[in-house]
Parts: C-alpha cells; structure tokens; sequence
C-alpha cells in the first residue's frame, strides 16, 4: 500500500512539472494538522446549516468586513459564468463582496494578475464537483500561495463535498475516473489540514468503512468523514463539530485496538463519532468537550 501511495504521489509530481515549475508554499505554520493562523470550515456536501452559514459570516470578518472569493474548478468549466453559489453566499451572508476566480490553467494559476482578487478576500469558498480539477487547477502555483495567505492574515477557507475532500493533504477519492477509487491517480490535496485524509457524504453514502484500512497503514494520518449538511471548524489543532449530523474520526490508534481483545483501551469501533458541539484535539487525538453527544448510528459494514 505505502510503495503504492509513493509511486501515485510521484505521478502526480511529475504531471505538475510537466504543466509549470512548482512553486515552494509557505505555510507559516508549527501546527501538527490545522493552520497556525486563520480557520479551516469542512463540509461534508449535501447543503448546510444556519449554524454553518453563521460561523462562516463571523470567520469571515463580519457584514461590513467579509469579502469572500469562491473556487468553482471542481464543478468543470462549466461553472466559469454560473453564480449560483455565489448569489447563494450573498443570499446567506448578508453580504455584497462575493466574486468568482475560476481556471483550468495552471499558467494562469501562477500569475499575479490572475491572485489580484485573493489579497483582499477575508474568505475562500470551494465549490463541490470533483476534487481532481482543484489540484489540476491550483496545485503548487502562486494561486496556492494566495490560499494560504488569506488564513495567514487570518481568515476562513471553506468548502463543500470537493471542496472538503481539497483541504486535506492527502486526496481521498481523487481519481479522474470516479469516486469510487479510493486511492487514484491524483493524491495531493492543497493541505490545509495537514497529515489528513478527508471524506464526505460518509453516512448518506455509506463510507464510514472506506478510511479504515487507509489509515491504519498510514499512521501519521489522521482520518476525517463527514455527513452531508455536517462540518468541522478547525483552529489551529483543535476541531468542532457545527451541523446536523456526524463528523467521524479515524485515528491509527483506535483501529488497532478495536481489533485487539487484549487492549486497555479497547474500543467496539474503529472510528470515533462526534456531533454538534463537540470538540477534538487533533495534535493529541483525544476528545475536549464532550457536548451534547448522540446516540451512535446504526452502520451496516458493507
């Protein structure tokens, strides 16, 4: 598995050198996983919340601050003139600052003009569709740098479905083919939330297995899965869960004793469910607030 993941990597390397020279992104960060500066808000697809929309609003500076850029490689270029979720974003926000940046061209990913909207955004929003197209798009460019520049003056990237899966440093399902192959020809995600690997629509489609073997061959990784309509805010290490339904967590530590009889810390799931409320330590890997926690769903292992 790991020779396998190296060899994809080193795929993917090479298709970026092939279309640019990579530029070094400075993250500016000492952070196990999350941004040092700034907020990271990770959907899992299928629409939102009031609670979201909100958190979103007060990361983003505010109504009379907040000047949002929204990211719609992920849909195709067909989204270039749509300004559905834009409008959507204004509708829900209360705001007016909203603009749309999209390319499939890494050359023009890598040009000053093409960033000119990102150095005053206070936020960024991902659109869902298909998280390969955000890594073709913006991968190692001057646009990524841009990314990280808004959470470095400390503002919010948000995103949906590809739009959560992108903010990993790891891509789960980002094969050109489907997503229905886990581990694909494009493995880089832009690595907002560093050692990770982030699922969506886990329990609407039935994923909350898929994470598990990936995982416990990969340590230093930390698992995230969401439900649709479900984030996490993450601040520096820490996460909270804002939404409807379930984030879940997949942790190297809770597999193998979910496996072992003989733990002292044995647990029944290889994976940890939070709801809304509750608060995770991911430098740690342990639970802060507990919340209001609800009963665990009933999951079928397909």
């Amino acid at each position: 598995m790991r020779r396998n993941i190296l060899t994809l990597l080193l795929g993917v390397m090479v298709q970026v050198a092939l279309a640019q020279t990579p530029i070094k992104i400075n993250e500016q960060s000492i952070t196990r996983h999350g941004p040092e500066k700034g907020s990271l808000i990770i959907i899992g697809g299928g629409g939102s919340t009031p609670a979201i929309w909100k958190r979103f609003l007060e990361l983003a500076g505010g109504k009379e601050r907040a000047n949002i850029v929204v990211i719609t490689a992920a849909v195709g270029d067909s989204a270039a003139y749509n300004t559905r979720t834009a409008e959507r974003i204004k509708k829900e926000l209360g705001i007016s600052k909203v603009s749309i940046l999209h390319t499939n061209n890494l050359a023009e990913a890598n040009s000053e003009k093409f960033i000119e909207p990102l150095k005053n955004a206070t936020g960024v929003f991902f659109d869902g569709g298909r998280q390969w197209r955000i890594a073709d798009s913006y991968l190692n460019t001057l646009t990524h740098q841009a990314f990280w520049d808004v959470l470095n003056r400390g503002g919010v990237i948000i995103g949906s479905s590809a739009g959560a899966s992108i903010q990993g440093s790891f891509l789960w399902r980002g094969d050109t083919k489907g997503p229905h192959i886990l581990i694909g020809d494009h493995t880089q995600g832009l690595g907002f939330l560093k050692n990770s690997a982030i699922d969506q629509h886990l329990l609407k489609r039935n994923r909350q297995f898929d994470l598990v073997d990936f995982i416990e061959k990969s340590p230093d990784l930390i698992g995230i899965g969401l439900d649709e309509a479900t984030s996490i805010v993450v601040q520096r290490d820490t996460l909270e869960v804002v939404g409807k339904s379930y984030a879940v967590i997949y942790d190297y530590n809770t597999i193998v004793n979910s496996d072992n009889k003989e733990a002292p810390n044995k647990s029944s799931s290889p994976f940890i469910f939070l709801s809304e409320g509750q608060k995770y330590d991911l430098k740690n890997r342990s639970l802060i607030h507990e919340g209001k926690k609800r009963s665990n769903p009933t999951l079928s292992n397909k």
